[in-house]
C-alpha cells in the first residue's frame, strides 16, 4: 500500500468506527501503522489490532512478564 497522507491517517485517527470499546483498541485494517497514538495524545501510544504483528508484540508481552513470575516464584 501507498503511504497515506496525513489528511487521510488524520481521518483515519479520528473516526470513531476504527475504535473499539470505547476508544481502547485501534483497529483498521487500512492502516499500516503497529503503533498509533492514542485518541488523547497525552496517553500514550496504542497497537493497531488489525495489524498482523501487533499480536506477536502481545505475545511476547505476556511471555516476557509470565518468564519473570515463574522465575520470582520457583523457589517458594
Amino acid at each position: 500500500m501507498q503511504n497515506p497522507s496525513e489528511e487521510t491517517l488524520k481521518d483515519w485517527h479520528e473516526n470513531p468506527k476504527y475504535w473499539k470499546l470505547g476508544g481502547l483498541f485501534y483497529v483498521n485494517k487500512d492502516d499500516d501503522r503497529l503503533l498509533v497514538d492514542k485518541r488523547n495524545p497525552n496517553y500514550g501510544a496504542t497497537l493497531n489490532f488489525a495489524h498482523k504483528k501487533s499480536y506477536w508484540f502481545m505475545l511476547l508481552i505476556f511471555s516476557f512478564f509470565g518468564f519473570i513470575i515463574y522465575m520470582i516464584t520457583r523457589n517458594q
